[in-house]
Order: C-alpha cells, then structure tokens, then sequence
C-alpha cells in the first residue's frame, strides 16, 4: 500500500492541466467520493494493526498534498484567464466614463491656488475642537451667543450653563486652524486655512448645518485695511472676473477690530436682482478685518510690533456665482446629474 500512496503522490506533484477541464478531471480522479485517494482509505481497513498508524499519517498527508495541489493549479488556471482577458485585442471597447471632481472640490482647489500664488501657505486642523482654540482664544466673550447650543454642536460640556476651554465641539469655523499656527510659528506668517465646519443653522437654499471654509491670515510688521482691500480685490478678480467689483462695509467680529464685510456683484443675475442676492444685485462673500491685538497677545505675539489682517469665506457661495447654481442644497445630495455637469471641470 506504500507503494500506491508514494506512485499517487508522486503523479499529483507533477500533474499539470491546460484548461477548467483538466482541473476537473484532477479532482474527480484523485479527489471525489470514488477518486483513487477514496478508494486506499477504503483499503486501510485491510491494513495490519501494527502498520495503521505509519500508513494512516502518509494517506492524510497525501490527500493533504492533493487539495493543495488543486488549489495551486486553480489559482494558476484563474490568474492565466485573467491575463489573457486583460491582454485581449479582440475584445470590444468599454464606454469608460471619467468620473469628476465635486464642484466644492473645484472651488476649494482654485481658491487655494490663487492665494498661493501671492505667497500664502495651507494650514489644516482637527474638526473636532475645545472651546480655547475655537472661541476663547479668538477673544469670543463668555456670554457670546455663538456658544450656545443653538449655534455650536457640543460633543461634550463641562457645565450647561457656563463655557469653559475644555469644552469639546465641533468647529463652528477654521479660524481654531489659525489660533494654532499663531501658537507655534513666529511672524511673518501667511497662512489659509480650508476646510469643513459645522454650525447649528437652519437648512435652505442659502444656508446649511455643514458647509465648506477657507480663512485666510496674515501677519507681520505694518500690515495695514490697505493691504487687505488689494488682496482680496486680487482674489475676486481672479475668481470672478475682471470686471468684477467688490465693495466693504462695516461689521462686527470679535477677532478682528474694525471688521468689515465683502460684496461682489453677482454674476448670476447680472446686478440685476435674484433670489441668490436677494435682489440687490450684492452677494456676501466673505468677512474680514485687522486682528485683534488681544487675539494676538493670546498667541503671545507681540500687538505692539506686528498688526495683521484675517478674512474667512465659505466654498459653497463661490461655487454658487462660479457656476450660478441657486440652491446651495444640491451639493450635499450626491444626485448624479447634478454632479455629471462638472466632468470637464478639473
């Protein structure tokens, strides 16, 4: 019976096979309920008491050898099939369809693209934020609304009533990125920060709970509003159009003293009035201003040598007057032909 096992092993390890066929016939000869491996374990019953177990362990081996020996000739057989596909001249063209960048994507990518062109770097940082690094640092007041949980989502609150830096949230904007750079770069500095940020909003065409930003930074000695009109005149030029106009107009931000608000002319309607810029022929697109010389002193840069400028914009309204999409809703329903509209678009 030795002699059977060893000519039925040595036959395995040479048996080689051209197509499924013959691995078929591999398994039906060796393998099946009536294959030759089945028939020695219906001899061993013949077997002497005292050769059992030396021929016992050689028949498991064998079969052994034999599934392995047919799992070796089916990858084999598989990966010859799947060459010959691959390499197939005959086979009929696909209509391979590229896919595309997400339109918030573009938008993002073409910001930073003009910004580095006037010597600003990228700074990214953690969505998930403590209170410090997104409002105290930033000069926000205790008592300041944007801390509530009407406009802030909360991971975790030390206290419902009170808000302390160890607070962890979501951040409500990518100016936490900056406070980070100030912490551990010394001016100059000129950074942009992009990225996603979360505020407790109603959903509508103009507004929604997630949105896309990018905020820009500058510091060093002597940075004046002067330098900061010219270069965001620059970036809504290069972003809008030549022929684009801006305008800038008082507001309020508790990092940035004075503040202003940036309006260009819609190219939607043309400054004649839509829906998007509510009839007044002006979008909103940024917020901007000198920074404050306590957000600096909280960052241990000196107010009293350097002064700078902060502006901070989303993505999604630039993408609306870039491609005059009226529902900011559409970016974040991943409908296909929404989407397919933006192919070209790299």
């Amino acid at each position: 019976m030795l002699d059977k096992i060893n000519n039925l092993l040595s036959e395995i390890t040479s048996f080689s096979i051209k197509d499924q066929e013959d691995l078929e016939a591999f398994r039906l000869k060796y393998l099946s309920k009536k294959g030759l491996i089945a028939d020695l374990f219906e001899d061993f019953r013949n077997v002497p008491a005292a050769e059992k177990k030396d021929i016992g362990q050689k028949l498991n081996l064998l079969k052994q050898k034999a599934l392995e020996r047919y799992n070796v000739l089916k990858t084999e057989l598989q990966t010859a099939q799947d060459t010959l596909a691959i390499n197939d001249l005959t086979r009929p063209a696909y209509p391979w369809f590229l896919g595309s960048r997400h339109p918030i994507s573009i938008i993002r990518n073409e910001i930073i693209e003009i910004f580095e062109r006037i010597g600003f770097t990228v700074s990214e940082g953690p969505e998930i934020e403590d209170d410090d690094h997104v409002f105290t640092k930033l000069n926000f007041a205790p008592e300041h609304p944007a801390r509530d949980m009407q406009d802030t989502f909360y991971i975790s609150r030390i206290s419902a009533e009170d808000s302390s830096p160890d607070d962890i949230l979501l951040r409500t904007h990518t100016s936490s990125v900056q406070v980070r750079v100030m912490q551990h770069q010394k001016p100059p500095i000129r950074t942009i920060s992009p990225g996603r940020v979360f505020r407790n909003e109603a959903i509508s065409a103009r507004a929604h709970c997630i949105f896309h930003q990018v905020e820009g930074l500058y510091i060093d000695e002597n940075v004046s509003f002067a330098d900061l009109k010219q270069t965001l005149l620059f970036f809504a030029r290069e972003m809008y159009g030549k022929k684009t106009e801006i305008r800038l107009r008082p507001s309020y931000f508790p990092f940035t003293e004075p503040s202003g608000e940036m309006d260009v002319s819609c190219t939607i309607c043309g400054g004649k009035g839509c829906n998007v810029c509510k009839y007044t022929g002006w979008l909103e697109v940024l917020g901007c201003g000198m920074v404050h010389p306590a957000v600096l002193e909280a960052c241990n840069i000196d107010s009293r040598k350097y002064t700078g400028f902060a502006f901070g914009m989303g993505i999604e309204r630039p993408a609306m007057l870039k491609y005059q999409v009226n529902d900011l809703r559409l970016y974040f329903e991943n409908d296909i032909r929404f989407l397919d509209q933006f192919k070209t678009a790299f």
